[in-house]
This record gives structure tokens, C-alpha cells and sequence, in this order.
């Protein structure tokens, strides 16, 4: 059976009734219709275009940069570990994440290729999380995994002492696949390129890392308004 409609007549119907009704029936059986993947935005929320009295960019106008594309992520099975220096090493879900206390900020995103965008960032902090698994005495550096094989770190003590969040909300709706569902690092102060998205495992180091950016040039430290190529 192809996907294409002949035209018939049948019972005296016209045909163009007969072929209308043939071509949606052969779709659904041939596969043809396009399946969707997750939506952008989750449809049950409503985006804010505006928090504590300032604009926020939408979201279909944020720019976005990813090393192997859009990450989709079953909420159902996610899991985010917490590994390294801990005391007890985590393994969170989704719905796990979402009963932290909850961390709700306007912040920029700065990229180092000169664009960025304000939105309003809902999640979970990095010191939540901590508390629940405690800190090794010396631990010093966090590195993200991501679920597309992207990595970065940053240093303890600006994690902690920014109270850095995990969002899992944009503009107060879900945050989008494109954006980082479930979980995008909110870097406060630091370049795009430490903003990993699709978290899946934290580990807690006491050693110095490169990630995929820093590993090729990029700084390490990543501050914005410094050099972003080299160790300064």
C-alpha cells in the first residue's frame, strides 16, 4: 500500500469525499503523519515576559548553542548523581528535585560570541544538594556531565558562596529540551559555556578540570568581562 491517493467512486459518493477520507485512513496506517517530539514549551504553562518589574527575553528568542544538538530527556527515568567528595553519594529524581526549596532569580546569560539574553531562572540550589550529601574536607572543583557528552566545572567556593542554582524552570514554564530539561546550570557571572545543560551527574574533585570548551583554549574560570580564551 503506497501513501499516495487514486481517486474512486464508490455508492455514488463524489469522489473527492471518497479520496479526502482514503487518504486520511492510509496516513495513520503507513506512518505517514509526522510524529512529534517534545514540545518546546510545555503547554500547561504560561511564559513570563516580565519579572520583578523587568523585561525578560522569550524563550523562542534566546539564542542557544549545543555541541550534538537538542537533548530529550524522560523525566520518568531521570536520575541526576551527586558523586566525589561526598559523604553520601546521591541519586535524585526529577520529582525529588522539584521538593528542594525552591531558588527563583532574574539573571543574564552571557555568551562569549557577544549575545546574551535576560530570563527569570526557577530551580534548585547547588547547596540544597549539598547539604543532603555533605562536603569532604578538601574538596575544591565540581564538574558537570552532561547527557550529550558535554562537561564543564567551576570551583567550589563560587558555587557555594553564589548560592548557584540547578533550573528547572525558564521564564516560569517547564525548561524547554532545547534549554536543558531536566536540569541547566545557572553560572551567574560566567560565560554561556559554563552554563552546562542536561545535567545528569555531578561529581565533587579536589583535582583541576577541563572541560569540552576549556579542554580547546577556552578559559577555565570564565568570568564575564575577561579574556574568554587562555589562563589568565
Amino acid at each position: 500500500m503506497k501513501c499516495t491517493g487514486e481517486y474512486f467512486a464508490w455508492g455514488g459518493l463524489p469522489d473527492r469525499i471518497i479520496l479526502s477520507g482514503l487518504i486520511i485512513i492510509i496516513m495513520f496506517v503507513c506512518g505517514c503523519v509526522e510524529q512529534q517530539q517534545a514540545p518546546a514549551v510545555n503547554v500547561s504553562d504560561k511564559e513570563d515576559l516580565f519579572f520583578e518589574g523587568r523585561k525578560l527575553t522569550p524563550i523562542e528568542e534566546q539564542r542557544n548553542n549545543a555541541i550534538k544538538g537538542t537533548q530529550f530527556i524522560n523525566k520518568e527515568t531521570y536520575t541526576l548523581q551527586v558523586t566525589g567528595m561526598v559523604n553520601r553519594s546521591l541519586n535524585l529524581s526529577y520529582e525529588e528535585l522539584l521538593a528542594f526549596p525552591v531558588a527563583d532569580r532574574f539573571l543574564r546569560m552571557n555568551c562569549v560570541e557577544g549575545w546574551g539574553f535576560d530570563a527569570r531562572w526557577t530551580g534548585v540550589t547547588l547547596n540544597s544538594i549539598f547539604n543532603d550529601s555533605g562536603l569532604k574536607p578538601g574538596a575544591k572543583n565540581v564538574i558537570f556531565y552532561c547527557a550529550d557528552g558535554y562537561s564543564t566545572s567551576l570551583e567550589l567556593d563560587y558555587l557555594t558562596g553564589n548560592d548557584i542554582m540547578l533550573a528547572y524552570r525558564l521564564n516560569n514554564v517547564t525548561l524547554p529540551p532545547e534549554r536543558g530539561f531536566p536540569l541547566q546550570l545557572v553560572a551567574e557571572g560566567r560565560y554561556g559555556y559554563k552554563w552546562a545543560k542536561w545535567i545528569t551527574h555531578i561529581e565533587v574533585t579536589d583535582q583541576p578540570y577541563e572541560g569540552f570548551w576549556e579542554s580547546r583554549g577556552y578559559s577555565n574560570t570564565a568570568k564575564v568581562g575577561e579574556r574568554a580564551f587562555g589562563i589568565f
